[in-house]
């Protein structure tokens, strides 16, 4: 669980929610053509469905701060320094302002081009 504490209370949101927040947000950039989930045992990526995309994000919480890692494959011919930063200003965008939690790293890892 994620979340943070106020005066009133705490606030916990699902590792799934939170990351599903992250998927959608990274699938709305121009140019990623989808998110990669790594398959068990050996080192070859595929692209996930649109109902599984937490499986291509990574959420870690350390005091209250999130540290996000997101695996995505991209369009050929596209600017790949372009569509990284451009998914980390949405992505920071969509956590912070739908859960209020503070995001201080993103790491966005290209596992593909797609012709």
């Amino acid at each position: 669980m994620i979340g943070y504490t106020t005066e009133i209370g705490k606030v916990q949101y699902s590792d799934d929610v939170v990351a599903n927040i992250i998927g959608m947000a990274t699938m709305e950039c121009y140019g990623v053509v989808g998110m990669a989930a790594k398959n068990t045992g050996d080192e070859l990526w595929e692209l996930i469905r649109v109902e599984h995309l937490n499986k291509g994000v990574k959420v870690s919480q350390k005091s209250g701060e999130l540290n996000i890692e997101v695996f995505v494959v991209v369009e050929y011919g596209t600017k790949i320094s372009v569509i990284a930063n451009n998914i980390i200003k949405k992505v920071k965008y969509n956590v912070e302002n739908f859960t209020g939690l503070k995001v201080t790293g993103i790491t966005v890892n290209i596992e593909g081009v797609r012709f």
